[in-house]
């Protein structure tokens, strides 16, 4: 379990795609010194267990369905990613309950930069789309965010100057891919509104409000 507060910003030493599974190494710095085989840690909201330790480098397995559910498997040599280790009993919760779990991959639709803030649009599948609401909480690469409008087969965030700094989305542009986890409540919910495998309409807010969860 995870908060979707970045603790750091690693860097990917090593990528090697096998048949089924890949090996990442990533340096993950000064959190190294409190990681031990058999952890945690999620790798842009991916949550992958530790392997191996040299000094600050950090080895992982990656399953197949991990390749296939998330964004990690495109990672290259030198490339950025967000770290979070795993929650411990007591630890102040920032963001949200983050399990690591990606639901599916997002694409970057465009950034738009305001004074004070940035306002990032992303494009989903109509499946992640229909477990989001307006104000609800979304994790995007392992960043806990609340979203702030969604529109047909999109959904926009609000980020403030110190998440661009501290985080990939600082320099990710238009057409990268992100790793996306909807908020736990909403899975739930669509699981309880869902008969024979479908649901009879998209999650809105004026749905929950009438079902009594709002």
């Amino acid at each position: 379990m995870f908060t979707g507060i970045i603790e750091h910003l690693g860097k990917v030493k090593q990528v090697k795609l096998q048949a089924d599974s890949a090996i990442i190494v990533v340096d993950i710095g000064p959190l190294s010194a409190d990681v031990n085989p058999g952890d945690s840690i999620a790798i842009n909201g991916a949550c992958l267990t530790v392997t191996q330790i040299k000094d600050s480098d950090v080895y992982f397995d990656v399953s197949t369905e991990t390749l296939n559910l998330t964004a990690i498997g495109k990672l290259k040599t030198s490339d950025k990613v967000n770290i979070e280790r795993s929650l411990k009993m007591g630890d102040q919760l920032g963001g949200h309950f983050v399990t690591g779990h990606v639901d599916g991959v997002g694409t970057i639709n465009k950034v738009e930069n305001e004074p004070g803030q940035c306002t990032v649009w992303f494009s989903v599948s109509k499946e992640l789309a229909n477990m989001m609401i307006k104000k609800g909480s979304v994790s995007i690469d392992g960043i806990s965010l609340t979203i702030v409008e969604i529109r047909e087969g999109l959904f926009s965030v609000a980020l403030i100057p110190y998440t661009l700094e501290v985080t990939t989305l600082g320099f990710k542009k238009a057409g990268e891919q992100v790793n996306i986890e909807t908020d736990m409540l909403g899975k739930w919910v669509k699981r309880i509104l869902t008969t024979n495998g479908s649901t009879t309409s998209g999650i809105t807010k004026e749905m929950l409000k009438e079902k009594g969860f709002l």
